[in-house]
């Protein structure tokens, strides 16, 4: 006769859930001798690369996902915080905020290929795949577009420094966080005009930013109160406000799985499945550590990175999740 004992039940249990979680820990990279706030992240995604804004360092750490081998780290930069990699030219752009600049680095090389002087505080980065453009905010208020050869071709004032923005692929339209006017401001990079402004609230501090296009909602997380907020993307209103987890600077919406992550500086992951473009649940949180508040998701690798500063005992290092 077939018995199940106490030990399998509760391994069985246990598996169980851990085929239910969201997402699963699978490793981290360490980021040896990297000091200070650690800053946004971007991806090659073929040559399966990441490129981590090490701010407080100075540097530009370029890792191998896979074997977590270092391949590179970028050095005398001044405060890096944005990037983007462009695939189809292999070029790697990097914002700094400190000289308010954006360089241009070759790929494979890493050769220094330009500098533009944009201003104050370059901050984020965005890649029109459509227009090959790089869009990139900076200084006390303002976008600017660059073209392949590196040329500024647009610039587009928006009131306030611009934190996290959004691109739609199926359309024209770029929503900006704007924390110092407490708004959205929306663009048309056609036109090359703002469109739209609307007003987020009694909540303050809107920094992370991501679009569900095919649901029509903007997501974005405010600071103050730490809440996350839908905007219906055709009406500019809210539709859903819910708490979240505190000092979050990355958000994404993983269309896949229909969920939403939040990476925040208070130590944990949250994550909330879409219920319907209205309704949302959270359904996980995931503690990291001190001070993690940026991230990646790449959703052809199916993984969220996230980067953790060293603090005392705790060491810099890139952890990463596998969505399931």
């Amino acid at each position: 006769m077939f018995r199940i004992t106490v030990a399998a039940t509760v391994l069985l249990a246990a598996m169980s859930a851990r085929a239910a979680e969201p997402l699963l820990f699978e490793k981290s990279i360490p980021l040896t001798g990297v000091e200070g706030r650690i800053d946004h992240l971007a991806a090659d995604i073929s040559g399966q690369r990441l490129f981590v804004a090490a701010l407080g360092n100075n540097t530009v750490e370029v890792l191998d996902w896979n074997s977590g081998r270092r391949i590179k780290s970028i050095g005398g930069l001044d405060e890096p915080q944005g990037i983007v990699y462009r695939g189809d030219t292999n070029r790697l752009y990097v914002a700094t905020g400190g000289d308010g600049s954006v360089r241009i680095y070759e790929g494979s090389s890493f050769a220094l290929l330009r500098t533009l002087k944009l201003g104050e505080d370059a901050d984020n980065l965005r890649f029109d795949a459509s227009a090959k453009l790089v869009w990139a905010g900076y200084g006390s208020g303002a976008l600017t577009a660059i073209d392949g050869e590196g040329n500024r071709v647009a610039d587009i004032p928006v009131g306030a420094h611009p934190e996290s923005f959004q691109l739609e692929k199926n359309g024209s339209r770029i929503f900006v966080n704007v924390p110092g006017l407490r708004k959205i401001v929306v663009i048309d990079r056609l036109k090359k005009t703002v469109v739209a402004g609307w007003g987020i609230g009694l909540e303050i501090s809107n920094f992370p930013m991501a679009l569900d296009e095919d649901s029509k909602r903007l997501l974005f997380v405010c600071r103050t109160p730490a809440r996350l907020i839908v905007f219906d993307t055709d009406s500019g209103k809210s539709v859903v406000k819910m708490p979240t987890l505190g000092d979050s600077d990355d958000l994404f919406f993983d269309a896949a799985h229909h969920r939403v992550y939040a990476t925040g500086g208070e130590g944990a992951i949250a994550i909330y499945q879409q219920q319907t473009a209205d309704r949302y649940a959270q359904i996980g949180r995931i503690a990291t550590a001190a001070g993690a508040r940026t991230s990646l998701f790449v959703p052809e690798a199916n993984r969220l990175f996230v980067a953790v500063p060293h603090r005392g005992a705790q060491q810099a290092e890139l952890r990463v999740y596998r969505a399931e």
